[in-house]
């Protein structure tokens, strides 16, 4: 058995056991990783008001940081409660040490004043997070009112681009203590920016909100995500921890208590709204024609998505290119000729990408990759709205946790998950996913989940049925001179949705390589 990662947690000690350390150690707990608590300060508190802060000499806190560094080295450090100036300066020069020998991800939870109104912080130690602690954070995560503390009044989005102007590498923003029907978290990270959303759930556990969104990042980071993916983590983390059915051990809010089993929870999973104006509403689920099932192909060919058809599949998806320099009315007119030669009638043709042309040629059915969905303006946004409200059916590709929170946010018809093994027709960063990985999809997502990538023998594509998958896709398999015909593969994908024999898997596998600081 592997060791768990490990991860310090410089922060202040709770005496009512409710926030600081006490919620870092239950999110760690949740996490899966060893959490190394270090005390930067003592509070004199309870669940209803802290009444003293007592921070720890710096010679106290430089002594514990030493005593851990050789023995429990840190993959991911979380700061919360520092206490004052020195003791901010202690944890900065550690964070220099420690990452002369190893990578280490320093995530920062500014807490800057209670939930109760106390304030932890004067205007020296702000301007120490600003100039010594924010530039070397991973990923800082404020709430609301400590982001205005920190660079001041304005939408949520700006103060998160003042803080990467101040030089955190990742910003989530929580507004858990705001009101409306949704809990939103504004995320600005290398790969994903939006309003992480989900429904907002009526607890009085919510003691420790904060020291528990930055821990479970932290915990995520050091299990290998990138902060965007550590970030719906988080997300999913503390929402399982805030439950209507535990009552407050005092007079005020409990403490959040999130369990391991989270991570397995579907109804956790969040959505990831991309526009800067804050969502209103979860998204409605969609109700109508089936999703893809069994196999489906993709092809650059019209006539070779007919011969398909032809051969027993009912799905394929037009895949047509632009070439460089080609006009636009001869590449039009190339799609539409090649879209006319694919279409039979019963069977389903997806157009990859170039969804204005398909509408416009009639057809029904059109997959985007997550690179074209954020390339689209507003009134594109518009106008595929109103086409879905139509009858248009959507498919959305997904590689990551927070493109598949991003596919939760447009509830498509269908949600590819890969490349579930390593393929050679597309260039991409992604790791393969694995079966590992589709199993957690499927278990996941609240759409129908197609696995896609590196199939080239029928054993895989059974294996992909046994997944739980409602469609297997197969590209090379099935070109032209391919050894293995359509109903070859049709049998394979019977044969492995007879097994049925995966299951979800506890934890997801990271999809990216981190950057190493």
């Amino acid at each position: 058995m592997s060791k768990p990662p490990i991860i310090w947690s410089i922060a202040g000690l709770d005496s009512g056991g409710g926030a600081g350390l006490s919620a870092d150690q239950r999110a760690a707990d949740a996490a899966g990783v060893h959490l190394c608590p270090v005390a930067a300060a003592l509070t004199a508190q309870n669940s209803v008001a802290v009444d003293a802060v007592f921070p720890v000499p710096p010679e106290q806190l430089d002594a514990q940081l030493a005593a851990l560094a050789d023995d429990l080295p840190p993959a991911a450090i979380k700061t919360g409660l520092l206490g004052g100036v020195e003791q901010l300066r202690v944890v900065a020069r550690w964070v220099d040490r420690l990452r002369e020998r190893a990578p280490v991800t320093l995530v920062v939870d500014p807490v800057l004043r209670a939930s109760t109104g106390a304030s932890f912080a004067d205007e020296a130690l702000l301007r120490a997070y600003r100039e010594e602690l924010l530039p070397r954070a991973s990923a800082v995560t404020p709430n609301q009112r400590e982001a205005v503390r920190l660079v001041g009044e304005g939408s949520v989005p700006a103060q998160a681009r003042a803080l990467l102007a101040l030089g955190a590498r990742a910003v989530c923003i929580t507004g858990g203590d705001a009101g409306g029907p949704l809990a939103l978290d504004w995320l600005a990270a290398e790969h994903a920016t939006g309003w992480l959303a989900l429904p907002r759930r009526a607890a009085g556990n919510n003691h420790g909100t904060g020291c528990t969104f930055a821990t479970a990042l932290a915990a995520a980071s050091a299990r290998g995500f990138v902060a965007a993916d550590a970030a719906v983590i988080a997300k999913m983390l503390t929402t399982s921890g805030l439950r209507a059915d535990l009552q407050s051990p005092g007079a005020g809010a409990g403490p959040v208590r999130p369990e391991s089993g989270f991570i397995g929870d579907a109804s956790l999973l969040p959505a990831l709204f991309d526009d800067e104006a804050p969502p209103e509403a979860w998204p409605a689920a969609r109700r109508g024609a089936p999703a893809l099932e069994e196999v489906y192909a993709i092809t650059d060919s019209g006539a070779h998505a007919a011969s398909l058809f032809e051969g027993g599949l009912q799905a394929v998806q037009l895949r047509v290119k632009r070439t460089l320099g080609e006009a636009d009315s001869v590449w039009a007119a190339r799609l539409r000729a090649e879209i006319k030669a694919a279409r039979r009638p019963g069977a389903v043709l997806i157009v990859n990408d170039h969804w204005r042309e398909a509408l416009a040629s009639g057809v029904d059915f059109i997959h985007l990759g997550q690179e074209d969905l954020l390339a689209l303006s507003a009134a594109d946004r518009r106008d595929l709205a109103e086409a879905r409200a139509r009858g248009l059916r959507l498919g959305l590709s997904s590689h990551s946790l927070w493109e598949l929170a991003r596919a939760v946010a447009w509830s498509p018809d269908y949600i590819a998950c890969g490349p579930v093994w390593p393929t050679l027709t597309k260039a991409m960063p992604w790791r393969a996913q694995g079966l590992h990985n589709l199993a957690w999809w499927v278990a996941m997502a609240p759409a129908p989940v197609v696995g896609i990538g590196g199939v080239l023998e029928l054993q895989q594509l059974a294996e992909i049925a046994a997944s739980g998958a409602s469609a297997g896709c197969v590209v090379r398999g099935l070109a032209p001179g391919a050894t293995h015909l359509p109903q070859a593969w049709q049998r394979a994908w019977r044969d492995g949705r007879a097994a049925l024999r995966f299951h979800a898997p506890h934890w997801p596998l990271p999809g990216l390589p981190v950057k190493l600081e």
